[in-house]
C-alpha cells in the first residue's frame, strides 16, 4: 500500500469538503442571497436587510451545522417542505453508511493492507469480480432484452419510428422532406412513411369559423330611414327597411362548393417512418442526425 497516495487522496477530499462548507457559510450570510438560501421565508414574509456591514459576513462559521443536525422533521417541513425532509434523510442515511464503512476500513482493511505482503496472482480470474461490476450488469440486461425481442411476436411498432420537428421548406412539403431525407441516409432499410395530419375537432371548428367569417364579411347591411306614419301614435316616425334575403345574398357571394369544401388535411411536422428491420428503426431513433440538436 502506498501511504503517500492514500494521504494525498484523503487530503484532497477533506480540502474540497472544507472549501464547500466555508463557501456556503459565507454566501448564506450575504443579504443579496436571501432569495436563494431562504426562498420560502423570503416569499412568506419580508426579510429585513438592516444588518450593518461587517467582517463577520466573510468569516465562515460552523454553528449552522449543529442547528441543522438538531432540527426535527417538523421544523424542516415548516422551513423547507417535504422535499427538504427527503433530501435530509438521504444525506443522513449516506453519512451513516459511510461512517460504518470508515470504521471497517480504518480498523480492518487499512492494517491488513499496510502489514500484508504483495502477492502475485497468476491464476486469478476476473469473472468473479465482474459479477459485481456495472459492465456485467449491462451485459445481462442486454441479453435479457435481446431474448425478449427475439421471442416476442412481430409488432409493427418495432419497425416504426415517430419523427417530429421536421424542418419547414418553401420548396416542398413535409412529406417530400421526409422521403428525401430517409431515402438518402437509409436507402437500404427505408420502406415508407405516413404523415400526421390535424383532423381534430378544435381545428375543424376553427377552420369552419374562419370560412364562415370570410363568407359573411362581404355582406353589407342596409339601413334606410323613411318618414312613414306611425299607426300607434298617429305621427311620423323613422322606420326601417328589411334587408333582402340573407341566403340569397350569401349565395350571390359564394357557391355551394365554397360552403361545403372537401376536407383538405393540413400536414403536421411529424410522421411515422417504417423500416425493413428493427435494427434500422433503433438506429434511426437513437442516432443524432445533425451536429446541431435543435435541427433535424
Amino acid at each position: 500500500m502506498d501511504v503517500a497516495d492514500l494521504l494525498t487522496s484523503a487530503g484532497i477530499n477533506i480540502s474540497v469538503c472544507v472549501v464547500a462548507f466555508s463557501l456556503y457559510s459565507v454566501l448564506r450570510k450575504q443579504p443579496s442571497n436571501a432569495c436563494v438560501y431562504f426562498t420560502r421565508r423570503y416569499i412568506s414574509e419580508p426579510i429585513r436587510h438592516d444588518d450593518p456591514f461587517g467582517l463577520h459576513r466573510f468569516v465562515p462559521s460552523a454553528g449552522w451545522i449543529m442547528q441543522a443536525w438538531r432540527a426535527t422533521d417538523e421544523e424542516i417541513l415548516e422551513a423547507g417542505g417535504i422535499d427538504a425532509i427527503v433530501f435530509m434523510r438521504i444525506v443522513v442515511l449516506s453519512i451513516r453508511i459511510f461512517i460504518i464503512a470508515a470504521v471497517i476500513c480504518v480498523f480492518l482493511v487499512l492494517p491488513v493492507n499496510y502489514y500484508g505482503k504483495d502477492m502475485e496472482h497468476r491464476n486469478f480470474r476476473f469473472e468473479s469480480i465482474d459479477v459485481f461490476t456495472i459492465g456485467n450488469e449491462y451485459k445481462s440486461i442486454t441479453k435479457m432484452r435481446l431474448a425478449y425481442i427475439t421471442g416476442s411476436h412481430p409488432n409493427p411498432s418495432h419497425f416504426t419510428v415517430l419523427v417530429r420537428g421536421i424542418p419547414w421548406s418553401q420548396d416542398h412539403s413535409y412529406s417530400k422532406s421526409v422521403e428525401s431525407f430517409f431515402s438518402t441516409y437509409y436507402p437500404d432499410t427505408y420502406v415508407d412513411h405516413q404523415m400526421i395530419y390535424r383532423p381534430s375537432t378544435v381545428h375543424k371548428l376553427k377552420k369552419d369559423a374562419k370560412k364562415m367569417y370570410r363568407i359573411l364579411r362581404p355582406v353589407e347591411t342596409e339601413y334606410v330611414q323613411g318618414d312613414k306614419p306611425c299607426y300607434l301614435c298617429g305621427g311620423t316616425a323613422h322606420t326601417f327597411k328589411l334587408l333582402q334575403n340573407g341566403e340569397d345574398s350569401i349565395r350571390s357571394q359564394t357557391s355551394i362548393d365554397e360552403l361545403h369544401p372537401t376536407q383538405i388535411e393540413k400536414e403536421c411536422p411529424a410522421a411515422f417512418v417504417f423500416f425493413k428491420n428493427r435494427y434500422a428503426a433503433v438506429v434511426a431513433a437513437q442516432v443524432l442526425q445533425s451536429s446541431n440538436p435543435m435541427l433535424w
